[in-house]
């Protein structure tokens, strides 16, 4: 009986082959759908902080006329839109619009004696026109607060008293300057608003500000700090609600931030209630602003090409340079990054984007895509279970069935842990079965895993370089054979926009590695267990700890190397820019570098050398990170196939190279080595 239950399930293989292949037909038609979507949004938006341009103008001689000098500038590189912080007493002083004083520097100033129980703050407005427009502001302001103000002049000229410390009021964020907010608008900028959640939620003030934003052609807003408008009222309030309801009646959508270190609460929320009205953006920091304009370009043009980035904020920082004993921005060197021949600009606009107001993606959601999913799920725990029973073959059904069972429940109970667990399930099972196939026709096109056998006849050159070239090709058709499964189950616009992520790239880069290092010591020849026991009964000598010690540094090195933040030598920036130049798509270099020749070569000398096979073990990386690049689902679905075809020729390149450098050294081996044994 236990016999034949092996049988069966060994047959069950091809059964299980055939559901993975209808599995992976169902899913094409939700690749096609990702692929509109992604279609749908080609206007790229650059956005500059206004703040730090008058930053850096309060340190110019003539504050006005640069800011308008860098404005035209900007304008003329490609800077379409303008961000706007709700201003604070300190934003209007930096703009010249009023003077403020605490109670000891207002008693200095009048010659009065500070007085022993008001600590108030002190405002004076530089002009009749600054006071007209700022002080309903300010006192709306104050008065929502519960804090009083009162009218108040000093030599000739109008002012305010607010009857708060100076420390406290130069924090409560007020509404933009309206002066700025026409010149910018008469000027042929978009305004892009930054708004706080510092205050409470105060529904008839927002929806006065909305708008004055609607006037002036707002379409999309950011959040500054840690939330989003509304967060801290909503358990009492349902601002956020509120607040979602007031933007979708104008037509306002939302920006959110790449790479920053913690998602701004409330921002899934919000998201959602707009109907993910949401656009990718890039922010180029202070510091990052001083870099050289070719790098910068390069990164812009890499975000929006790459990554479906659609806004790219621009920050700049004054600085001393004592070199030159001067106050110095980065304003020059961004607006040469832009608009300098082979700069910014221009790389966008070859690759297909046009410079205008950014619009979220149209998402593309066929009324027949949740049928071709289920299909793509039952394909999937196919996968996963010819993975199993490559390893234990007894258990093949019971997985496909526990694994039926269990998606079925997890679907219901937890939709998006299902879909994350899954994909990352099959991501790691297929690249693995396409190795072990691999390895198991090398074990029975290659030489005898028996030392006795006598009737071996080794293949010639040709023919083993031929084998090695089909199995390339078939293994990675099988290991891509994850990708429309993995598009499919994640194809949600949450995740192309990073709101949530592909969970578990370390398992993926790490698992196939160590199935495969398992499968070729242990399931070549010899029973299992007697392998295993052999190798459990082996002394452990010196030689084994330094292995295991270099290869725990390869393998902390190589985890370095993945997910978004993996470092980058030097050299392999500068072939990363030349494949961009030259071919427009990088490929990974550990693919084409390393991964995909090793897996030509490694094959070619299998047919001969039986331990050869090991080689597999580091090619496996190859077909692994050719899924993972469709992993990450905030690239394009095209640029991710272009990435792993160029990978794959340049690494056939590179691989046959290998081998006619093999086969030099072995003829020369061959030649010389009897000499050197005498």
């Amino acid at each position: 009986m236990q016999q034949k239950w092996q049988r069966w399930n060994i047959a069950s293989r091809k059964w299980l082959w055939i559901v993975v292949v209808i599995g992976v037909l169902a899913a094409l038609p939700v690749v096609y759908d990702r692929l509109q979507t992604e279609k749908s949004s080609k206007t790229v938006e650059f956005v500059f902080d206004y703040r730090d341009l008058v930053e850096a103008a309060s340190y110019r001689a003539n504050p006005q006329d640069y800011i308008s000098e860098q404005l035209d500038l900007l304008k003329s590189a490609g800077v379409g839109s303008m961000a706007i912080y709700e201003n604070t007493l300190e934003d209007y002083r930096k703009a010249r619009r009023l003077m403020i004083w605490g109670a000891a520097d207002i008693a200095n100033l009048t010659d009065t004696v500070i007085p022993e129980n008001e600590n108030y703050t002190y405002v004076l407005f530089t002009s009749p026109e600054n006071s007209e427009a700022l002080a309903p502001i300010i006192r709306d302001t104050f008065s929502s607060l519960n804090i009083a103000t009162e009218n108040w002049s000093f030599r000739g000229q109008q002012g305010l008293i607010i009857k708060t410390p100076l420390e406290d009021a130069t924090l409560k964020p007020m509404q933009p300057d309206p002066f700025t907010l026409e010149m910018l608008h008469s000027k042929g900028f978009n305004i892009v608003p930054r708004l706080v959640d510092s205050l409470p939620y105060n529904e008839a003030a927002v929806t006065k500000l909305l708008d004055r934003y609607q006037e002036l052609g707002v379409k999309r807003l950011l959040f500054e700090g840690e939330s989003v408008k509304g967060f801290n009222d909503d358990a009492d309030l349902n601002s956020i609600t509120a607040f979602a309801g007031l933007l979708k009646e104008r037509g306002i959508g939302i920006a959110a931030i790449e790479n920053i270190k913690a998602q701004q609460k409330g921002f899934n929320k919000l998201a959602y209630l707009l109907d993910y009205n949401v656009t990718r953006l890039y922010s180029l920091s202070e510091g990052d602003s001083a870099l050289p304009p070719e790098t910068i370009a390069d990164r812009f043009a890499l975000a929006t090409k790459d990554r479906n980035i659609r806004m790219i904020y621009l920050n700049t920082i004054p600085s001393r340079d004592t070199s030159k004993a001067q106050i110095k921005d980065t304003l020059e060197n961004l607006i040469t990054s832009l608009s300098e021949p082979g700069g910014a600009v221009e790389k966008i606009e070859s690759n297909g984007f046009t410079l205008g107001q950014a619009t979220a993606f149209d998402v593309v959601d066929s009324s027949f895509q949740r049928y071709f999913k289920l299909i793509a799920v039952i394909g999937a725990v196919a996968m996963v279970a010819l993975l199993v029973s490559y390893f234990i073959p007894w258990l093949t059904l019971p997985a496909w069935v526990l694994g039926l069972v269990g998606s079925a429940g997890l679907m219901l109970i937890k939709p998006q842990l299902f879909e994350q667990a899954l994909a990352l399930a099959v991501a790691i099972s297929a690249p693995t079965v396409a190795m072990i196939l691999a390895v198991r026709k090398i074990n029975e096109k290659g030489p005898p895993l028996r030392a006795n056998s006598l009737t071996y006849a080794v293949m010639t050159p040709q023919r083993r370089l031929a084998h090695s070239l089909v199995l390339y090709v078939k293994t990675a058709l099988i290991s891509l054979s994850a990708v429309p499964f993995v598009i499919a189950l994640l194809n949600n616009i949450t995740y192309s926009l990073v709101l949530n992520q592909f969970r578990g790239v370390s398992l993926l880069h790490l698992a196939p590695i160590a199935l495969i290092a398992v499968y070729v010591l242990l399931y070549r020849g010899e029973f299992v267990l007697s392998k295993t026991g052999k190798l459990l009964r082996t002394p452990i000598t010196l030689a084994w700890v330094i292995a295991a010690g270099v290869l725990g540094i390869v393998g902390m090195y190589y985890l370095s190397r993945t997910g978004n933040s993996g470092s980058v030598s030097a050299p392999e920036k500068i072939l990363r820019t030349f494949l961009e130049d030259t071919v427009g798509v990088r490929p990974r270099n550990k693919e084409f570098l390393l991964a995909h020749p090793l897996f030509i070569l490694g094959a070619f000398m299998a047919y001969k050398y039986r331990n050869a096979a090991f080689i597999m073990i580091i090619a496996v990386i190859g077909q692994l990170s050719m899924v993972d690049t469709f992993a990450h689902i905030h690239s394009p679905v095209l640029i991710s196939l272009v990435r792993g075809l160029l990978g794959l020729g340049l690494g056939l390149i590179i691989g046959l190279i290998a081998v006619g450098v093999w086969q030099l050294a072995e003829g020369c081996w061959r030649r010389w080595s009897p000499l050197l044994k005498k």
